[in-house]
C-alpha cells in the first residue's frame, strides 16, 4: 500500500511539473469524446484536489459518509451539467469551485464531523458548482455523451483515490498524512481562489 501511495503523488508531481494549472472550464481542447471527458478533470487541479478531497473526508466522516457522499457528488454533478448544458447561469462558478478545495481541505485538516445531512448537502453544493463548468463545455465537444461518461468516471476515480488515502488513518502517522492531505487540498484551492480575484 505504501508503495502505491508513493507512485501515485510521484506520478502527480511529474503531472503538475508537465502541466500547467488550468482551470478545468476553459473549454480549451475539447474536440473528443470520452477520453476528452476522462482526461479533462484530471488536468483540471481546481478540480482534482475538490474530487480527492469527497472521498478524503467521506474516509475521515467513515461510514456511511465513505460510500454516500462520493455518490452524491456525481449525482449532483450531473444536475448542475444539465444546467450548463441548458444555458442556465449560475452565480459565481470559478469562485464555488476554488471555494470548493479550500472548506473541504480545511474540514479535512481538523477532522470536522458533521451530521451526514450537512455533509451531503455542503458536497452536494460544491458538485453544482463543477458540473456547471463541464456542462458548459458539453456542447463543445465532438462526442458529448461519451465525453459526459468519460468526466463522471474520472470523477468517480478521484473519489477513489481519496477514499483509498483516508485508509492511512488506521495509524497514527497516517492521521499526520491525511491532515498534510487536507492543507495540500487548502493551498491548491486557495491558490485558485486568489488566481481569480
Amino acid at each position: 500500500m505504501r508503495h502505491a501511495i508513493r507512485t501515485f503523488f510521484l506520478i502527480i508531481t511529474l503531472l503538475a511539473v508537465a502541466n500547467t494549472p488550468a482551470f478545468a472550464h476553459t473549454g480549451e481542447g475539447l474536440t473528443g469524446g470520452f477520453v476528452s471527458g476522462l482526461t479533462h478533470p484530471i488536468f483540471g487541479w481546481d478540480h482534482v484536489v475538490a474530487m480527492v478531497a469527497v472521498g478524503l473526508w467521506g474516509a475521515v466522516l467513515g461510514r456511511p459518509a465513505i460510500w454516500i457522499l462520493p455518490i452524491v457528488f456525481p449525482l449532483v454533478m450531473a444536475f448542475g451539467a444539465a444546467l450548463g448544458v441548458a444555458g442556465i447561469p449560475v452565480p459565481f462558478i470559478e469562485a464555488g469551485i476554488a471555494l470548493s478545495g479550500v472548506v473541504l481541505g480545511l474540514l479535512i485538516v481538523f477532522f470536522v464531523k458533521t451530521p451526514m445531512v450537512i455533509a451531503a448537502v455542503l458536497v452536494g453544493l460544491f458538485a453544482i458548482f463543477h458540473g456547471h463548468a463541464h456542462g458548459t463545455e458539453l456542447p463543445e465537444a465532438a462526442n458529448p455523451i461519451a465525453y459526459a461518461i468519460g468526466f463522471v468516471i474520472a470523477t468517480g476515480l478521484l473519489h477513489l483515490f481519496g477514499i483509498l488515502f483516508g485508509t492511512l488513518m488506521a495509524s497514527e502517522a497516517g492521521k499526520w498524512a491525511v491532515r498534510a492531505g487536507g492543507a495540500v487540498i487548502a493551498l491548491v484551492g486557495a491558490a485558485f481562489l486568489v488566481g481569480i480575484a
